[in-house]
């Protein structure tokens, strides 16, 4: 099955932590075949930026990436964007606000690449047209 990977699991993948809340999204990552959103790769690179991290975990987290299939931006997802965030704002759906920006993005990427979005996160519960795996 071809999934979307929300931010917050693929970093958890990819953590040695253990995250008892994101175990079971990790767990349907396995045998399935795994894009994510350019923001999701923002988001990444960002937060190895801030938490500070040295040359070998940020070359492991650019070999994951390198790894996985980014889904690139499109006409038609930037249009989605904007139909989603306006459909998100009709319904009082709290993507549609600032704060959830970069799940905003996430979510519409999904939806125009007609794939379920793996996610832990309550933020994209009912968002309309989007599929959760």
């Amino acid at each position: 099955m071809k999934l979307v990977v929300d931010t917050g699991v693929f970093s958890a993948a990819l953590s040695r932590r253990s995250r008892p809340d994101l175990e079971p999204a990790i767990a349907r990552l396995v045998g399935n075949q795994l894009f994510v959103a350019v923001q999701t790769v923002a988001e990444l690179r960002y937060g190895a930026l801030v938490a500070g991290w040295a040359d070998r975990r940020r070359a492991r987290l650019e070999a994951a990436i390198v790894a996985i299939t980014v889904l690139p931006v499109t006409d038609e997802l930037l249009h989605g964007v904007a139909r989603l965030r306006y459909a998100c704002r009709a319904q009082g759906h709290p993507l549609a606000d600032r704060v959830h920006h970069a799940d905003l993005w996430i979510a519409a990427t999904a939806i125009d690449a007609e794939m379920p979005l793996i996610t832990a996160d309550s933020v994209f519960r009912d968002v309309p047209g989007l599929v959760l795996a």
